[in-house]
């Protein structure tokens, strides 16, 4: 049977199991959005900006594993889209943007919104092409999922010129579906890697990141608790190991335990798992240098490319991150390895992770956490942007479920509304909550309308100190007592969330706010906390305003 090429785009996208779409309509793609409204397997989410949509496909990827998909138009549509690819690049999760392009035609003469998309997009995806012949449609569909989920999972982005979509008689076969590839580890580097770990006196372990998935929780867990090793966390990864686990260590990132950095410091061996040893991870490649002198690296990673890629690697692993946890958990040569430090570092963070009891501020965010730990389910998805609000959650909420933390190791501000959309889409049995700052809030607040929209219910936790809280911190640290440029003035956000049908309380005490959370724990759709803090409670490793004037 022959079909529109839109049409044929469509299907290819169902049969490799894309089962939801996020996009802000262009007429450059029209063909694809009709063909859209009557596919029952795909449901189209219509979104307010674009980088909301790619925010929320990225949030979709990370939870599911599977390429989150996002269409939106040229030029404008396409510039404003690209910061959500360049976080699925660094965080290195699976998507697919589709751009509604100029006519084959009009190209290279800077025509109505034209941009060269496959250069401007190549720097941050990991394929970047546009379909000129529709006859194609399944080979490109096929290896833009393929290449998104191998490896390094990570963007895809393809560019649909507006004639191509409108092609009829169109009588290219959808391709099968993709199968990720599940490469399992040597069972002889398996054997050199265990007996590297017995050889070592202090191991750490830093776990999290590209094709981390439950399965790869489940077993990692049950293989460092058996051998006693200390596992931390990568930035912004800290639901790849449940909390409960006796050997969990904390997080690294920003404002870390400086006790686990100090464990980290006197490791003699790391083991390395699905991170990258990032910046943020590493306090700028200082923690973890990439020559580590006196440090023995065991680096496992699904994408070749990235072993010894920044750090000279003494045991590089390729694998496949569920079957080598799986391998790992499963390995018995007959040596028994126990180690201590892991209950050690576990006790370490659990005095690190416990909230004062006594407020330093009338609203003291540390007590507040422990007010969200009493009311919220201990699984529920924690979605945020970036900012120093972030820190509280970070120190203090134990990520309990899988998934449960979404949020950019990029960096970008305005992620946590657009992923707490997508979570609530993704799962709605599960409490999900939008923590924010204000100004993170701001770059995408918009999105409450499509929560609105599609009738979810999710929570906003909303820290309002008037500033962006982190530059000012680095300017009161550079420049003390010259605030530029970092004041806020806010609206009434607890109005906000009211003017889109939500219910919204604006509180300034501990009192004020453990009654406000209780209330809207027992509401529906959306609920917005707007909690007014006070500046000089700058950061939850307790950097204040007046101290770092004073220093």
């Amino acid at each position: 049977m022959t079909k529109t090429a839109a049409r044929l785009l469509v299907d290819c996208l169902v049969e490799q199991g894309a089962t939801r779409a996020f996009t802000v309509p262009g007429e450059s793609f029209l063909p694809v959005l009709d063909a859209l409204s009557d596919c029952e397997a795909i449901q189209t989410v219509t979104c307010r900006q674009e980088g909301g949509v790619t925010f929320m496909a990225c949030a979709d990827g990370a939870m599911t594993g599977q390429p989150g998909i996002a269409f939106v138009t040229r030029g404008p549509g396409a510039t404003n889209a690209s910061i959500g690819v360049h976080v699925a690049m660094q965080d290195s999760q699976p998507m697919i943007l589709f751009i509604g392009d100029v006519d084959r035609a009009m190209r290279d003469r800077e025509g109505f919104q034209e941009v060269d998309f496959p250069a401007f997009f190549a720097p941050i995806a990991k394929w970047a092409a546009r379909i000129d012949d529709a006859s194609r449609i399944p080979e490109y569909i096929a290896r833009a999922w393929s290449t998104a989920i191998s490896g390094r999972p990570g963007p895809v982005v393809l560019a649909l010129p507006e004639d191509m979509l409108h092609e009829d008689g169109i009588a290219a076969p959808v391709r099968p579906a993709v199968v990720k590839p599940a490469q399992a580890p040597c069972p002889d580097v398996m054997a050199t890697m265990m007996q590297m770990i017995g050889d070592a006196a202090a191991p750490l372990a830093i776990v999290g990141g590209a094709g981390w998935n439950e399965r790869t929780q489940h077993y990692f867990t049950e293989f460092a608790e058996r051998i006693g090793i200390p596992v931390a966390t990568a930035f912004r990864r800290q639901d790849s190991i449940p909390p409960s686990s006796a050997v969990y260590a904390g997080n690294l990132g920003y404002g870390p335990n400086p006790k686990l950095v100090q464990r980290v410091k006197e490791a003699d061996l790391l083991l390395v798992v699905g991170a990258r040893l990032g910046e943020a991870t590493t306090d700028g490649y200082t923690l973890v240098t990439p020559d580590h002198p006196d440090q023995v690296l065991i680096h496992v990673h699904p994408d070749p490319s990235e072993l010894g890629r920044v750090y000279r690697t003494d045991l590089p692993v390729c694998a496949d991150m569920a079957e080598f946890a799986e391998s790992a958990a499963l390995w018995d040569d007959g040596d028994l390895i126990d180690f201590d430090c892991g209950a050690q570092a576990k006790q370490e963070w659990l005095e690190w992770h416990t909230p004062r009891t006594e407020p330093q501020y009338d609203l003291d965010l540390a007590m507040a956490m422990a007010t969200c730990r009493q009311l919220l389910p201990a699984d529920a998805i924690i979605c945020n942007g970036a900012g120093n609000f972030a820190g509280w959650w970070h120190r203090y909420w134990p990520y309990a479920g899988y998934p449960s933390q979404l949020a950019p190791t990029a960096g970008a501000m305005g992620y946590g509304v657009p992923a707490a959309v997508a979570a609530a889409l993704r799962h709605p049995d599960r409490c999900v909550v939008a923590a924010a700052g204000d100004g993170d809030f701001m770059m995408n607040a918009q999105e409450l309308a499509t929560a609105a929209q599609y009738g979810l219910d999710l929570l906003v936790i909303l820290f309002d100190n008037s500033t962006y809280g982190t530059i000012r911190m680095h300017q009161e640290r550079e420049y003390p007592g010259r605030e530029a440029s970092t004041h806020l003035a806010n609206p009434d956000f607890a109005r906000m969330a009211e003017s889109y049908g939500g219910w919204g309380r604006r509180v300034a005490t501990n009192t004020e706010f453990d009654a406000a959370l209780e209330e809207a724990m027992g509401r529906k759709g959306i609920r917005l906390i707007h909690c007014i803090t006070d500046i000089e409670q700058l950061s939850a490793g307790g950097a204040t305003v007046s101290g770092l004037r004073s220093n």
